[in-house]
């Protein structure tokens, strides 16, 4: 009689077997983004403490658009080098709107804090633009570039 494995212990195998291939890819996904936040949390507090003391929207939208390149750079060359599109400016566009998508929601997580909730202060600003937002835009930005911005023609067809 030969046993079987059964469906779940199947299914944990190959997550376990997927997760394992993707912790490099976690990995230098993490150095990148290290390297675009503090470029994104330095600009915004150079910003912040000189010549937009009263622009916290705008000093974060200038920030993170600089950190933008830095981590496009970064992504495109380390992290998904092996899945990258060959289309250059498609890749741009896809890899900017899903930024787009990061900026509105730590800039949203920034305008609930400073705006509506009314904690004003640089260390509140910080933790709800760059430490909540962060977070919560940083699930989304990986997920959409892993998923739909470095994604060959080849994968997007199997």
């Amino acid at each position: 009689m030969t046993l079987t494995p059964s469906a779940p212990s199947l299914l944990m195998s190959r997550l376990a077997s997927a997760l394992r291939g993707a912790v490099p890819q976690l990995a230098t996904f993490g150095g990148v983004g290290l390297i675009a936040f503090v470029v994104d949390v330095g600009g915004y507090n150079l910003l912040r403490a000189t010549v937009m003391p009263d622009q916290v929207i705008w000093a974060k939208v200038i920030s993170v658009s600089v950190a933008t390149g830095v981590a496009w750079l970064g992504h495109r060359y380390v992290t998904f080098r092996t899945t990258r599109r060959p289309a250059v400016a498609k890749e741009l566009l896809l890899f900017l709107l899903a930024n787009g998508g990061g900026l509105l929601i730590a800039s949203g997580c920034l305008f609930v804090s400073h705006y509506l909730l009314g904690f004003t202060s640089a260390l509140a600003d910080n933790i709800s633009g760059n430490v909540i937002g962060l977070v919560l835009g940083t699930l989304f930005r990986y997920f959409t570039y892993r998923f739909l911005v470095f994604r060959t023609p080849q994968e997007a067809t199997s």
